[in-house]
């Protein structure tokens, strides 16, 4: 099953094996470099994954997540992007990229939707909540970077609302203290998100398929849940995007207290039984046939291995 073809709106994807967005460290100043291209160019090659999610890029100076992460915020970085997709798709992978602003928890600067930091990280000033007009820049600046991407000729775009960053900020609870329309009930949180899903896809147009890396729940005290992350993902199929990522919110890329295979798998199971676009799995999934058995068991539609991937370029290669 996992080397069966899958669609993913209009573009067909050759199996359902994704190597999700995971920090390298490998883009010297923003810029995509020879190392970045040969690390991705490996996995394309020898894991063969139908899809690859390239890590995420910054789409605005002072949105950085971390030193050397990859950068969409100028047109000066559209033709390394090129080169790596030229170098992905010569392996036989479709590849989407990702466009984020780090917020609160990142290195640049400290904006969210409240004067509240990210749980989970220590040490950080209160960040400054941003205006309304200030949404409508960054709304602006996604599409900015989006279209960039498709210069570039990635297949697909995937906005980032995960692991605790700006969107996601905005999206949970624990961190949108707001009393404007964009806070309280659930579709106000996410209205930074739902208005910037609507301005790519007007800009990208309805056939490049469009994802939403979404961080449903926060499994945290106060925090989102999985029944927000369902209702969530409802508004986002209705709101016309092709691919659902599930992953963690608050808590970042890990569940707590929980290591096992598919560990956000409870909330993606139910994201896949109330909509009907694919779904994207991750979290935990070691072996074959840990891939295997999430999609038998309606898991996921799509499954993303991330870490043994990162460890190994070869890890996929031997499947049957």
């Amino acid at each position: 099953m996992l080397d069966t073809p899958v669609m993913i709106g209009s573009v067909q994807i050759k199996n359902r094996l994704v190597m999700p967005p995971m920090r390298t460290g490998k883009a010297t100043g923003g810029y995509v470099t020879d190392e970045l291209v040969d690390y991705y160019r490996d996995r394309a090659a020898y894991s063969q994954p139908g899809l690859i999610i390239i890590e995420h890029s910054y789409i605005q100076r002072g949105g950085e997540a971390s030193v050397n992460q990859l950068s969409l915020a100028s047109d000066e970085m559209t033709p390394g992007h090129k080169r790596l997709v030229k170098a992905i798709h010569a392996c036989g992978s479709r590849v989407f990229l990702q466009i984020n602003h780090a917020g609160s928890n990142g290195i640049g600067t400290l904006v969210s939707a409240s004067a509240v930091t990210v749980p989970l990280v220590k040490d950080k000033p209160l960040p400054k909540p941003l205006t309304v007009p200030e949404i409508k820049a960054l709304e602006q600046a996604y599409v900015d970077a989006a279209l960039r991407g498709v210069k570039a000729g990635y297949d697909g775009i995937e906005i980032h609302c995960a692991h605790s960053y700006l969107l996601n900020q905005f999206y949970s609870p624990m961190t949108n203290l707001r009393t404007d329309e964009y806070g309280g009930s659930l579709e106000n949180r996410m209205r930074f998100l739902l208005e910037t899903v609507a301005a790519v896809r007007a800009a990208i147009g309805p056939e490049m398929p469009l994802a939403v890396r979404l961080g449903g729940a926060d499994y945290l005290p106060g925090g989102s849940t999985e029944e927000d992350a369902v209702q969530a993902s409802r508004i986002l199929e209705d709101a016309g995007i092709d691919l659902l990522d599930i992953s963690g919110g608050m808590c970042f890329y890990t569940r707590p207290d929980h290591t096992e295979a598919g560990y956000f798998s409870s909330m993606s199971e139910k994201v896949r039984r109330a909509v009907s676009l694919p779904v994207l799995l991750t979290g935990g999934i070691k072996t074959i046939d840990d891939a295997e058995r999430m999609l038998q068991e309606g898991k996921g539609d799509l499954i993303g291995v991330g870490r043994e991937l990162l460890k190994d370029a070869h890890w996929g290669e031997n499947r049957a």
